[in-house]
């Protein structure tokens, strides 16, 4: 059995807090399909000028490379600075092998999911976050059996996507794997992969967990 977790995380305490003063409209998603020794960031909601600003702004962001622009968003690379709070929110969620499902951040505020092997694990990476200040709201907790015990709402193609991922590190920060890589490991493009993962979280998160199991943080 594993333990998935939704966190509610205040910018101020973890990451990007300077940036969200200065485009308090935009939207931060992880994306983490570019490169596998950086963090890759989606930007929303403003141009590509108020986001390069909000950047260059924030003393955590050391480098802040613009990769892709489109009509709706822009996707960054960014390096944070050494012993900025952002590395060490990774280090406090994703110790002793949690693995980050999806962080997404607007108004202010982060909505990270962690997968946890226990709820032993998830209950040490929760008081990690309160012992260093962040106001850590714990939003939803979920137990999940093993695939034998039910029957899994993925597809094939999802499962395989996601067991690749885990085998060969694609969840760790840093990134064992890069996207394009474990892509050509299943023989499968870029643009396949990334939607099968966006398929299989939402399945995961909105679909099959939430009803299932479900009870009050940490009881």
């Amino acid at each position: 059995m594993s333990t998935i977790a939704d966190l509610r995380l205040p910018a101020a305490d973890t990451a990007l807090a300077t940036a969200f003063e200065r485009a308090p409209a935009a939207t931060f998603e992880l994306e983490s399909s570019v490169s596998k020794t950086r963090p890759s960031l989606w930007v929303a909601g403003v141009d590509r000028e108020t986001a390069a600003d909000a950047f260059a702004a924030d003393p955590s962001v050391e480098v802040a490379e613009l990769l892709v622009e489109t009509e709706s968003r822009l996707l960054y690379d960014v390096t944070f600075s050494e012993g900025a709070s952002t590395n060490r929110l990774w280090d406090d969620l994703l110790a002793d092998g949690g693995s980050l499902l999806e962080a997404r951040a607007t108004d202010g505020w982060w909505r990270v999911t962690v997968r946890y092997r226990d709820r032993d694990t998830l209950c040490n990476a929760y008081d990690r976050l309160i012992d260093r200040g962040v106001n850590a709201d714990l939003r939803r907790v979920t137990d999940v059996t093993d695939a034998d015990d039910h029957e899994t709402r993925l597809t094939p193609e999802q499962q395989e996507a996601l067991e690749a991922a885990l085998e060969h590190g694609y969840f760790e920060i840093p990134r064992g794997i890069s996207m394009e890589e474990l892509a050509a490991e299943l023989g499968i493009s870029h643009q396949a992969l990334s939607e099968r993962f966006r398929r299989a979280y939402e399945t995961l998160v909105d679909a099959e967990l939430q009803p299932a199991g479900e009870t009050s943080p940490l009881d």
